[in-house]
């Protein structure tokens, strides 16, 4: 029987997916944890327990039919969370319920998919069955406006290609040979309907037809100049009609939007789901092109081997297209910017992103779901090959996504603090949590789980909001909540002196209940939703749904001189835990003590500890020597390390 000692200094591997246990010679095997629920891996190394959520309202109207989070960042002072069901949008500000606008005329069937970019005081919303809405805040936090965008021109599309018979028309003769010019017929021929149709010439010249003068004279654009103003035979020209706007009722509306460059883009419609339309320079709606300058409108096609209908557009380092076939950027020569000569999309990978779920950006590169809603990718592009390379950021933790249907990013502001990737997974209702700190090459998710499920996810710059679903008594509710570093429940109310706290939303759940930080007994919410604390608050207070916390180390990966012992039954013989600022904490079911017990110390906050605390005489051997970590109160945890003394029998 011989006895180790090992160390575990960090987790920044964090959940590590159940097909990778038997790979202990992966160096993030020695800082992974096999369960990391409902805490966030640090960047130092460390794990903490996750805020709690605040209580705001409930929705509603119809939300089990559909809701989405937006943000809606005003000014410096001024950011909002808009949270839209069916024709109604709840405005947040502050992690306080501000307002809501009824009449939105955004639907519960167009949430699911719909698409938003925005720009000073405006928010484009667009799907591709309702005609793009345009959302403007006004002098307040109560003033907004919400309407149908009215486009000054639409670009347009042969659907069904007609060329009328112009062998009756007679000779045309052009003023010019390029540019703006007017073309004149031998006879009348022309109507309003042949306005946006085309003229082609033989041997050569091809121009649009921009204003109708008479029923002998137009005034065209040339896509490809006449040969020369000399009369063309009625045998050497043709007009083509079937050209229509390409958004419309019958043709369907944009998908996804996004601004670039002094541009709003589109990417894809209903019956044109492959092709990216931008507008003219600093001219929003103006989507005509006219004389192909450098600020005119543009537009291209995704002609591949693929079916490549877009699922998202974002400007990034270049502007990027996201299809269910595929990946594709702009191509830009240093600070040059996108022209209609230029205007090409080039492919970045063939991986194929999820519909509904927006692509998000990081300072490294541009995260998505892949297609199937089983990984999670990242396209960043490398100075050193020039192109953009694209990485699993999942690999070692698929299993944490559970068919993805909402994705957010929270920035780190702080040194404490990696980037935090939140997903929903539509399954079972969790949030996937990717702590994040590229630069470090750093990837640790671990999972959040609630007394409910999570429905949304939507960062406003710092503050996640989430939509829950919860048990109100006995029916089930959707609330708009907040993680809130304060906190230390969910759908909780933080109260101050108050005796009582209002719990009506959760009538018959259980709930811990806190008092100027001291946890008195878990109490059942009573019918009219009052809970009174057996300790008045001198200063603060707090009820809320518990939060299930679990660390839970990897199977033992002991060394010895005769090779790994992962597999020989092993036993704990004693545990150092390296804490910071922690008040409560369980090893493998036996309760660590923290607080120091002297005059005055029951009945009181317990005091956060740092520092390293020792257990011994864990009993029973296994052939996984794991520790879990769980706590049995709503307080502060935070672990650093552990180190542990194990005995191994080598015997079977």
């Amino acid at each position: 029987m011989a006895r180790f000692v090992d160390i575990q200094t960090n987790f920044t591997t964090g959940e590590l997916d159940p097909l990778v246990r038997a790979r202990v010679e992966l160096k993030a095997y020695d800082n992974a944890l096999e369960a990391a629920q409902n805490v966030i891996c640090q960047p130092q190394g460390g794990v903490t327990r996750r805020p709690g959520t605040k209580f705001i309202n409930e929705l509603t109207g119809t939300p089990a039919n559909g809701v989405r989070l937006v943000p809606f960042e005003f000014s410096v002072n001024d950011s909002y969370m808009l949270c839209f069901t069916n024709d109604t949008m709840f405005v947040y500000k502050n992690k306080a319920l501000v307002h809501t606008e009824s009449g939105t005329n955004i639907t519960s069937a167009l949430l699911d998919n719909m698409c938003w970019t925005q720009s000073a005081d405006t928010l484009i919303v667009v799907h591709e069955d309702n005609p793009p809405v345009k959302i403007v805040r006004g002098a307040s936090d109560t003033d907004w406006t919400i309407s149908t965008i009215t486009f000054d021109s639409v670009p347009k599309y042969a659907f069904s290609l007609v060329i009328f018979d112009t062998s009756s028309a007679g000779h045309l003769t052009p003023s010019a040979v390029t540019g703006k010019v007017e073309l004149t017929s031998q006879h009348s021929i022309f109507t309003s309907a042949h306005v946006g149709q085309y003229i082609n010439v033989q041997p050569q010249g091809r121009a649009r037809i921009v204003e109708l003068v008479s029923a002998t004279k137009v005034n065209v654009v040339t896509e490809f100049p006449f040969f020369d103003t000399s009369q063309i035979a009625n045998a050497d020209w043709e007009l083509e009609t079937g050209y229509e706007t390409v958004w419309s009722a019958t043709r369907g509306y944009p998908r996804t939007v996004t601004f670039h460059q002094g541009r709003l883009f589109f990417g894809g419609s209903k019956s044109r789901p492959s092709t990216v339309w931008g507008s003219k320079v600093g001219l929003f709606f103006d989507f005509e092109a006219v004389e192909g300058l450098d600020d005119d409108a543009v537009e291209a096609t995704l002609d591949t081997n693929t079916f490549n209908a877009i699922t998202d557009i974002i400007s990034g380092r270049d502007l990027q297209i996201f299809t269910t076939g595929g990946e594709f950027y702009v191509p830009q020569e240093g600070l040059s910017p996108i022209t209609p000569a230029d205007f090409f999309l080039s492919t970045t990978s063939r991986n194929g992103s999820k519909e509904g779920v927006r692509v998000k950006q990081l300072e490294s590169g541009t995260l998505f779901i892949q297609r199937q809603g089983k990984a999670l990718s990242e396209i960043a592009y490398s100075d050193t090959q020039l192109t953009y390379l694209t990485s699993k950021i999942s690999l070692l933790a698929g299993h944490l996504l559970k068919n993805p249907k909402r994705m957010d990013i929270r920035r780190a502001v702080a040194t404490d603090e990696n980037d935090l990737l939140l997903i929903v997974n539509s399954d079972d209702g969790s949030l996937a949590v990717f702590s994040l700190l590229r630069a470090q090459d750093v990837i640790a998710p671990s999972e959040f789980t609630t007394t409910g499920t999570y429905q949304d996810v939507g960062v406003d710059i710092t503050d996640i909001y989430v939509v829950t679903t919860r048990t109100d008594s006995g029916s089930t509710k959707y609330y708009v909540e907040v993680f809130d570093d304060n906190s230390l429940t969910d759908c909780g109310v933080i109260g101050t002196t108050s005796a009582t706290a209002n719990m009506a939303h959760l009538e018959g759940a259980t709930v811990n209940v806190l008092s100027d930080g001291y946890v008195e007994a878990n109490q059942v919410v009573p019918g009219g939703g009052t809970v009174t604390f057996v300790n008045p608050p001198a200063s603060n207070s707090e009820c809320g749904l518990p939060i299930s916390v679990e660390i839970k180390t990897m199977p033992l990966n002991v060394k010895a001189q005769a090779g790994t012992r992962i597999g020989f039954r092993k036993r704990v013989l004693e545990v150092n835990a390296l804490l910071h600022q922690t008040q409560n904490i369980v090893i493998n079911n036996n309760p660590v003590p923290i607080r120091t017990l002297g005059a005055g110390a029951l009945d009181t906050a317990v005091v956060p500890f740092t520092g390293t605390k020792v257990l011994h005489g864990i009993l029973g051997y296994s052939t996984d020597g794991q520790i879990t970590v769980t706590q049995n109160a709503p307080l502060k945890l935070t672990l650093l390390g552990l180190e542990y003394k194990v005995s191994v029998y080598q015997g079977r």
